[in-house]
Parts: C-alpha cells; sequence; structure tokens
C-alpha cells in the first residue's frame, strides 16, 4: 500500500470569508488561487497556498456558521502549527506579527516536543494558529 507524502491542504470554517482571506494573505503570506460561491448553497470556499505551492489552506464559509467562537476544547480542530526551518525565523515571525497588530505569544519550549519551540496566536474567527521550529542540531 502507498504511503502518505504529506497534507494536501487543511481547511478552517470561518465566519466570514471577506474578513479571513485578507488576514491570511497579509499576515502568512499566502496567496488566494481560487475563489468558489454556490449560489444554490450559499457555501464560499476559497483556495490560498503558500508561496513555494507545497501547502493550501482552504477557507469555508457555510451559510449557517454562526458567530460562535471558536474553541479547541471541542471536538474537531485543536489548532494548526506552520514550521519554519530555525529558532531564528522564529524570532522574525514574532516580528512580523507584532508589525501586523496580532496578539501572540512569545517564543516558547514546546510542551510537546523538547527542544522545539512555538508561537502562539489566533486568527479573526480565534482558531489557534502556531509558528513552530523543530530542535536545532
Amino acid at each position: 500500500m502507498s504511503k502518505l507524502t504529506c497534507v494536501h491542504h487543511l481547511a478552517l470554517t470561518v465566519t466570514d470569508v471577506d474578513r479571513s482571506v485578507p488576514w491570511y494573505v497579509r499576515v502568512l503570506e499566502l496567496e488566494e488561487l481560487t475563489r468558489r460561491e454556490d449560489p444554490d448553497t450559499g457555501l464560499r470556499k476559497v483556495v490560498l497556498r503558500s508561496p513555494d505551492g507545497e501547502f493550501a489552506v482552504v477557507l469555508v464559509q457555510h451559510p449557517d456558521t454562526g458567530r460562535r467562537g471558536f474553541d479547541e476544547r471541542r471536538t474537531g480542530l485543536d489548532h494548526v502549527a506552520f514550521k519554519v526551518s530555525t529558532h531564528e525565523e522564529l524570532r522574525d515571525w514574532e516580528k512580523r506579527l507584532a508589525e501586523y497588530g496580532v496578539t501572540f505569544t512569545a517564543a516558547a519550549p514546546s510542551r510537546t516536543l523538547a527542544g522545539s519551540e512555538v508561537v502562539v496566536f489566533r486568527d479573526p474567527d480565534g482558531i489557534q494558529l502556531e509558528v513552530w521550529a523543530d530542535p536545532e542540531d
């Protein structure tokens, strides 16, 4: 049987794609690839991808999505972690988030993997996002 090689895309439910897309484009430097709206169902989807094309994030707005905030304690998504190559790049992300006025927790040792550091922040819907650096050799 063939093995999985990577995550192709991640789909996140948001309350308003028109609010979320500019945030993801500006803060995470993702590029808008496609946008689709189904007039029959009211479903809206926007595919964003990393500049290198290595991964995609799909923002989905369902017509009946309430304004209830994200809660990682509910069954489903807990958080999304994006990887950088070095701890120095993690510091660059702290500067970037501060520049864009994004509230974040400064790089701290991971409680999951010794030697890793993580910066934690949230998107406009409160979805927890992280920038992660693995241990350096």
